[in-house]
C-alpha cells in the first residue's frame, strides 16, 4: 500500500508541475496592461511569471492541506475525496477553457485523477475485506487488535 500511494503522490507532485507549467506558458507574454486587466497583478508583484502555486481563490498550496491521520480507512476516504475534488477541478477548468492545448493536456490529467480514485477504492475494498470479521468503523484498522 505505501509503495502505491509514493507513486500517485509523486505523479501529483507531476501533475502539480503540468499545470504550473500551462499557467506559465499562458501568462509569460502579457503586456502590463494585460496583467492589469486579467487581475494577476498582486500575483505579478510577487511572484513576476514565475509558477508559485495557488489556488484559484489566491491561497497558496502548503503541506497542511493534507489529511493523514494513521487509521487506514480514514486515510484512503480522504484520498479518495482529493481525486474526486481534484477531477472537478478539471471539468471546472475544461468549461473555461476554448485553448485546445490546455485542453488536451488537462484531459489527461482529469483521467489520471479518475484512476487515481478507482486505485485508492480498491485499496480501500482490500483493507475491509481484510477486516471483515471485525467492525473497521469502530477500531483503527491500522493496528492489530
Amino acid at each position: 500500500m505505501v509503495q502505491n500511494d509514493s507513486a500517485i503522490g509523486t505523479e501529483e507532485l507531476g501533475h502539480l508541475e503540468m499545470v504550473g507549467t500551462i499557467v506559465h506558458q499562458l501568462t509569460r507574454n502579457l503586456t502590463e496592461d494585460q496583467i492589469k486587466a486579467a487581475g494577476f497583478d498582486t500575483y505579478f508583484i510577487d511572484h513576476t511569471t514565475g509558477v508559485y502555486p495557488t489556488a484559484a481563490s489566491g491561497s497558496p498550496w502548503s503541506a497542511a492541506s493534507i489529511q493523514v491521520c494513521g487509521d487506514t480507512i480514514a486515510d484512503l476516504t480522504e484520498d479518495l475525496a482529493a481525486e474526486q475534488k481534484a477531477r472537478l477541478t478539471y471539468d471546472n477548468i475544461l468549461r473555461m477553457s476554448d485553448d485546445p492545448d490546455v485542453t488536451d493536456a488537462i484531459r489527461f490529467l482529469r483521467a489520471r485523477e479518475i484512476v487515481h480514485f478507482q486505485r485508492f477504492g480498491e485499496a480501500l475494498r482490500l483493507v475491509k475485506d481484510r477486516l471483515d470479521e471485525k467492525n473497521v468503523y469502530y477500531m483503527n484498522p491500522s493496528f492489530d487488535q
